[in-house]
């Protein structure tokens, strides 16, 4: 009898895969494939067609698979919204691999961190976002999704036949993705448009603010969230660039974790437990200002928002009292807060037009990128969590809606990401790409450390370096395999130093803002000091929690700061697995615009 022939363990994972999904009818041209980093992928060819009729090709990479039970019965796909981007070559990938260990790191000068975003987006470019083709009640369920279908492979085709996938971004090739958005905005009365405050101009896609407030008549209220994160300075520097440029538009900033350092419970070691039971929402900074913006919109409208402000002021009473005697409620104890799941029925059209502000509900849309904050964004306004967060793009797959009160309803969109020619390693430390399945992280973090002195900041030893002391040139692979050293990350085999794990590493520390990377608007170099002494810059202080009693906020920040790398392995072993955590990271700001701070120590100095 002959020997069989061994194979791998991965081999049988892979064959017990293709097994259950033939048992389930899955296997209709999706192929299955296992990574030992970034889990199962799929992989398939889609043809679009040009304007000129040629066909183009385009490897489509699947990301965030969901595990599958098999459909439902309603036909339930649970991977139906997975994330769609374009997949690198593997020569372009070999060729960055290379770059990273050959080219020398040189820092930047502080205009390079100006972003323009007409440099972006191009305004006026084939770089738009795909719009809902015309349709009408006599058309069948089939002949409407065959057309926005077809409608959908005419804008790639455009956007492709203009752009090389080298110049592009990555952005979003999944339409039932986009059929999100259009579902969001159908149902909406007010829009809320969610961006990082480190890099906003690369959340704001100029043409859905065309279409908003053109073509739809809506009002779009732009939210500068995750505020503690940038130097006062700055936050109020881009307010001003969004009211120039972008005149009607409603400016609201926010954080879900502000600090308060009047409140002895705001250490970091009470912060991370607060955070974890989904208590620091309590205290947003911003649904004040949120709800002044939405009255304005409404003001003579048949509208009554006294309900939403006599729930800010009940979740004021009560964390109140709650600080004071040390305890807080249970996320269960709170009031009820009513959750409409969304199935496929809540996806057929509404009709071209619909009545605003029905029966005297206003329904307030969140939409926004990957990883801005818009769940957050809802916990803070609930007061408590409702919504599940993550700092993995794709988390939100389909949206919902959730009344805060019973004449406001919020909407949570999954987050899309739009075309553009931004480059894709600033793509990837936005957190708008998983970090656990990038295919050559070490690009992103060259990126990274020529704009910030990552090298100087985490204390880390060239490699190379027999002296301390003496000046070696470094280049991205130099820091990831320090990096490495430092924390003792090793391969499982050879035990040699894992600097695939500790590009992930340090590229999560800065989406969680702990190797804080922030842009500037145009200018911004030339007015520093006069945005610094800007009456509002001094405002936003106080409401950051910068400014307290003495010695106070030095004493919390070094406590925060210390104790910040200590969990930061844990973290890292778990994201590298599906990255998943808190979508808002309650650290304290760097760039602190403070005298004497440096503006990056997030990971204090004993640890790192």
């Amino acid at each position: 009898m002959p020997r069989k022939k061994p194979f791998s363990v991965k081999q049988k994972k892979k064959q017990l895969q293709d097994k259950r999904e033939r048992k389930r009818g899955l296997q209709d041209g999706l192929r299955s494939s296992s990574n030992s980093r970034s889990g199962s992928r799929e992989r398939r060819e889609e043809q679009t067609d040009t304007s000129d009729g040629e066909s183009v090709t385009h490897h489509i990479r699947r990301l965030n698979q969901q595990p599958s039970q098999g459909l439902g019965p309603r036909g339930y796909d649970p991977n139906r919204y997975r994330l769609h981007f374009e997949r690198d070559s593997r020569e372009e990938v070999e060729r960055r691999k290379k770059a990273a260990r050959e080219q020398v790191l040189q820092p930047v000068s502080a205009e390079v961190l100006e972003l323009d975003i007409r440099e972006v987006y191009q305004p006026g470019s084939v770089l738009d976002f795909p719009r809902r083709p015309p349709w009408s009640y006599e058309m069948s369920k089939e002949q409407l999704m065959s057309q926005e279908e077809r409608s959908f492979q005419e804008y790639l085709g455009k956007i492709h036949g203009a752009y090389t996938s080298e110049k592009l971004s990555y952005f979003e090739h999944n339409l039932e993705t986009w059929r999100q958005l259009w579902r969001v905005l159908e149902m909406s009365d007010i829009v809320l448009l969610i961006t990082d405050i480190r890099h906003p101009v690369v959340n704001f896609p100029p043409a859905l603010y065309e279409y908003v407030t053109g073509e739809l008549g809506l009002a779009l209220v732009l939210v500068l969230n995750k505020v503690d994160l940038a130097p006062p300075a700055l936050v109020v520097a881009w307010k001003h660039y969004f009211h120039q440029h972008y005149p009607q538009l409603h400016i609201v900033l926010f954080t879900s974790f502000p600090r308060d350092p009047h409140s002895p419970q705001d250490s970091s070691s009470v912060l991370k437990k607060s955070r974890k039971r989904g208590r620091g929402w309590t205290r947003a900074l911003g649904p004040e200002q949120l709800l002044r913006a939405c009255e304005a919109i409404t003001a003579g409208k048949a509208v009554d928002l006294s309900s939403w402000r006599e729930k800010m002021a009940r979740d004021v009473a009560g964390a109140t009292w709650g600080n004071g005697s040390g305890e807080e409620e249970e996320e269960e104890d709170g009031p009820a807060v009513l959750v409409e799941q969304q199935t496929d029925s809540a996806m057929e059209p509404t009709g071209p037009t619909r009545e605003r502000y029905k029966d005297g509900v206003v329904t307030i849309g969140c939409v926004g990128f990957p990883n801005v904050g818009k769940s957050s964004l809802i916990n803070g306004l609930v007061g408590r969590k409702v919504v599940s967060v993550s700092r993995t793009p794709g988390h939100t797959r389909y949206f919902q809606t959730y009344f805060l009160t019973p004449s406001v309803k919020l909407c949570d969109c999954p987050g899309l990401i739009f075309p553009s020619l931004l480059p894709r390693q600033l793509q990837v430390l936005a957190g708008i790409y998983p970090i656990a399945q990038i295919q050559e992280p070490y690009t992103a973090v060259g990126y990274l450390a020529s704009r910030i002195p990552v090298q100087a900041l985490l204390h880390l030893r060239h490699p190379e370096a027999e002296d301390p002391s003496a000046e070696h040139p470094w280049c991205a692979w130099d820091i990831c395999e320090a990096w490495a050293e430092k924390r003792g990350y090793k391969t499982a085999k050879a035990a040699r130093n894992d600097v695939y794990r500790a590009a992930n590493s340090l590229l999560r520390l800065a989406v969680d803002g702990r190797l804080s990377l922030c842009f500037h608007p145009p200018g911004y170099s030339e007015q520093k000091g006069t945005w610094e002494s800007h009456p509002e810059t001094m405002e936003l202080v106080v409401l950051q929690g910068r400014v307290g009693p003495a010695g106070d906020e030095e004493e919390e920040e070094e406590e925060e700061l210390s104790s910040s790398c200590e969990e930061e392995g844990e973290e890292d072993r778990d994201a590298d697995e599906e990255g998943e955590g808190d979508e808002d990271t309650p650290t304290s700001a760097p760039g602190s615009s403070l005298p004497g701070r440096n503006p990056y120590a997030l990971l204090g100095e004993d640890e790192c």
